[in-house]
């Protein structure tokens, strides 16, 4: 990728007005580009997370959905720019520090302890955030509102589905809600039935508080959940607005890309054609008269 100049933003309608102060973010990222090693990532990517508000991070692959969500998590240091928790200054703090200001991360893959049941995994996770005393009560709450979980309860967690380990690792959070939530492509391969109850635990645990900021793929699924959208092109911001203007935004990308392919064909088979025009050396028989190509 070369240049940092990103494309333009299209904005969503602003709120407020003249004279109204705006709340404190419960996340804000200002101006942030990232990279791996020599590889540039993102591009000058600004936007907010609302106060117990629900932002969708949408692109096409390679966009740098999960670039941004490992940025803010503290899991990768930003090059430039600035990463505020609920008004505080958390860019390029370790991501421990970065959890125990207020945000969780929940990753796509499986991020439960194999060796340790289902209750042993929420037992230690409740017990790290709320204390030894709340664990019954929390043990209670999740299984109330996962009751898969509770059927699972003495199985090991590395015997559980890729889609039940998601749901483990949202009952974790759902106990002792964060400021913060991001959840990172966690529906990713998932079988619908199992999406659902996925969602369902990102509704409560917005329910009860908590921010979200949802990378997904599937774009119409987060939508119905979000108020708010933005949508990443190459590493940079395309569009940031309410989530009714995505969808036109995603199209919009898809219909430039897919003209912008449609012109590097045509320009290839022009060079095609002049390489082997008069005077190339090689006639329909091939090149000093063979018998063409195969």
């Amino acid at each position: 990728m070369s240049g940092g100049a990103g494309p333009a933003v299209a904005e969503g309608s602003a709120t407020g007005g003249p004279g109204v102060d705006a709340p404190v973010p419960a996340l804000d990222v200002v101006g942030v580009s990232a990279a791996y090693g020599p590889y540039r990532a993102l591009f000058d990517v600004s936007f907010d997370v609302p106060a117990g508000g629900v932002v969708a991070l949408i692109g096409s692959n390679g966009a740098g959905k999960s670039t941004v969500s490992r940025v803010v998590s503290g899991l990768l240091p930003t090059s430039a720019g600035t990463v505020r928790l609920d008004g505080t200054d958390v860019t390029n703090r370790p991501a421990f520090k970065v959890a125990r200001a207020g945000m969780a991360h929940v990753v796509e893959g499986r991020g439960v302890f194999a060796s340790l049941t289902v209750e042993e995994n929420l037992k230690l996770a409740f017990r790290q955030r709320a204390g030894r005393r709340a664990v019954p009560e929390s043990l209670d709450r999740a299984y109330e509102a996962f009751p898969l979980l509770g059927a699972r309860r003495g199985q090991y967690g590395g015997t559980l589905s890729g889609g039940e380990q998601r749901i483990l690792s949202l009952a974790k959070v759902l106990v002792v809600p964060p400021r913060v939530l991001v959840a990172d492509e966690i529906s990713l391969g998932l079988a619908p039935l199992v999406t659902d109850i996925v969602y369902d635990g990102l509704r409560r645990i917005n329910e009860a508080g908590t921010a979200l900021l949802i990378v997904e793929q599937q774009v119409d699924r987060v939508l119905e959940i979000a108020e708010r959208a933005v949508v990443l092109e190459h590493g940079s911001v395309a569009y940031r607005g309410p989530s009714a203007g995505a969808l036109e935004a995603v199209e919009r990308l898809l219909g430039s890309r897919e003209r912008a392919e449609a012109e590097g064909s045509a320009e290839a088979g022009v060079a095609d054609a002049d390489a082997d025009g008069p005077g190339s050396g090689a006639g329909p028989d091939g090149p000093a008269g063979g018998r063409g190509r195969a």
